[in-house]
């Protein structure tokens, strides 16, 4: 098996970040998640703190201009007007995501991994799932918000990656074509999302 990179995305409540953390653990590989916005921050030099604002959202401007070009590997210069763009940010961001694939086996989270790194063999891409009522249960053992406030949350942070998916890639973020493998959490609970996964990858990359 050679540097096997996990991608995950996820609905908001179906577990796909503990499942990514237990999947790391499982294999003794890194887990990288919100650690991705500081690694494109050392990487380009630009603060941090600009990478986690566009972080799996994008603007009110960008929101209207899904017709854009999607993500093709391009970075703007340093010197260009256009390099702390948000759509260059992401660009830069997605370069560390390629540098970081080149380098070592890991599980990467959102980001629109999947899709910056379509063109690597060594790449397996998941999307985990779960009904609505799955969701705001285990939503709401994370945040102290009546039903009613926990469902609106859901309902955008899930807009929120959607549209960010859509404007980067094109694609549509729930379509399973875009996945090598797409698992309800509810369904088969955590563990066993992690043991499917681990069976994928002894099949898929077998020597």
């Amino acid at each position: 098996m050679n540097k096997p990179v996990i991608t995950i995305a996820r609905q908001y409540g179906s577990g796909g970040r503990t499942i990514g953390e237990m999947l790391a653990n499982r294999l003794n590989i890194h887990f990288y998640d919100k650690e991705l916005s500081k690694v494109a921050s050392d990487e380009s030099g630009v603060n941090e703190a600009m990478f986690v604002n566009m972080d799996e959202r994008i603007t009110a401007g960008q929101f209207f201009n899904f017709n854009k070009k999607a993500y093709s590997g391009q970075v703007a210069n340093p010197g260009s007007e256009d390099f702390i763009s948000d759509d260059n940010l992401f660009n830069l961001q997605a370069k560390a995501i390629r540098t970081i694939a080149d380098r070592e086996s890991c599980v990467i989270m959102g980001r629109c991994a999947d899709y910056v790194l379509a063109d690597y063999p060594n790449v397996l891409s998941v999307f985990v799932h779960a009904p609505h009522d799955f969701c705001m249960e285990q939503a709401a053992k994370k945040h102290s918000m009546s039903p009613k406030e926990l469902e609106k949350y859901i309902a955008k942070i899930d807009r929120q990656r959607s549209g960010y998916y859509k404007y980067h890639t094109g694609n549509e973020w729930t379509d399973a074509r875009n996945y090598d493998l797409c698992l309800d959490s509810s369904k088969l609970g955590f563990e066993r999302c992690v043991e499917e996964i681990i069976a994928y990858m002894n099949v898929r990359f077998a020597e």
